[in-house]
């Protein structure tokens, strides 16, 4: 019996979204980042008495690719699954019915459902700061009803979630940072999760791998990586409509659908 938190966490939002839902269990836990390279022989071999938080972004509304192809891999042997949708305040729209059907696929067990808000990858103004401390009750409040659903054993059912099929066309944001006073140290090189980073030349970026994940721009030491500031503040102008105001976390469980801020 233990705790996986399974998530794919470019710039950390999602980490700790993962870790927060996580706290509601007393279990032995241990991670799987889907960032790293990893042969699927290490996939740990699942229970049906494991708990496994899985979470990843919304990229244009989908589970990322590289994230899905690695979920597809594994082997839930009927593990109950919390599937988490984290989002940048704009929307989650198919990133959580595309995540059920891949780990249904997989041989999980659907327990329950969240989307969460976490701080914009690509413009930190929007949902600033979150998940705070509001979310972090929140989401433990969440965690521990959905832990005494899965301790009574119910639903028997995965639970209703909002999302299309066919889901909506897979798109990621076209923006590729770059490196102005790179020192051609290339741990952004060496961490990019598609390798779209040149590790002879670290300070550009193949632009037709490039996810716009924005892992690069975070683990940066000399923090000389980034978008066209022009650029950026253009498109920020653009979202700040869909982007603004405060969206709310939200549980999802057979039969009921809960809707707390």
């Amino acid at each position: 019996m233990k705790l996986y938190q399974i998530y794919f966490s470019p710039t950390g939002g999602t980490k700790k979204i993962a870790e927060i839902i996580s706290q509601a269990w007393s279990y032995e836990k241990e991670s799987i980042d889907l960032l790293a390279s990893v042969p699927e022989s290490s996939y740990p071999v699942f229970t049906k008495d494991d708990i496994c938080v899985i979470a990843v972004p919304s990229f244009g509304g989908r589970v990322p690719e590289i994230a899905r192809k690695k979920l597809q891999a594994m082997k839930g042997n009927h593990a109950s699954a919390i599937l988490v949708a984290v989002y940048g305040n704009r929307a989650f729209e198919d990133t959580l019915i595309e995540l059920k059907d891949t780990l249904m696929d997989s041989g999980f067990f659907i327990a329950a459902a969240i989307s969460a808000v976490a701080q914009h990858s690509i413009f930190p103004l929007f949902a600033a700061g979150r998940p705070d401390s509001d979310d972090t009750e929140e989401l433990i409040r969440f965690a521990k009803q959905i832990k005494t659903s899965i301790q009574q054993g119910t639903p028997l059912d995965a639970p209703p979630m909002p999302g299309n099929r066919p889901y909506k066309e897979y798109h990621v944001i076209p923006m590729n940072p770059n490196g102005y006073q790179c020192n051609n140290c290339s741990l952004c090189a060496q961490q990019c999760p598609v390798q779209a980073i040149p590790k002879e030349n670290p300070s550009s970026v193949i632009k037709e791998r490039c996810i716009s994940c924005m892992h690069c721009v975070a683990v940066c030491p000399q923090h000389s990586r980034g978008l066209d500031p022009l650029f950026l503040s253009a498109a920020e102008l653009k979202m700040k409509q869909v982007c603004s105001g405060r969206k709310d976390n939200q549980l999802f469980q057979a039969a009921d659908l809960y809707c707390q801020s």
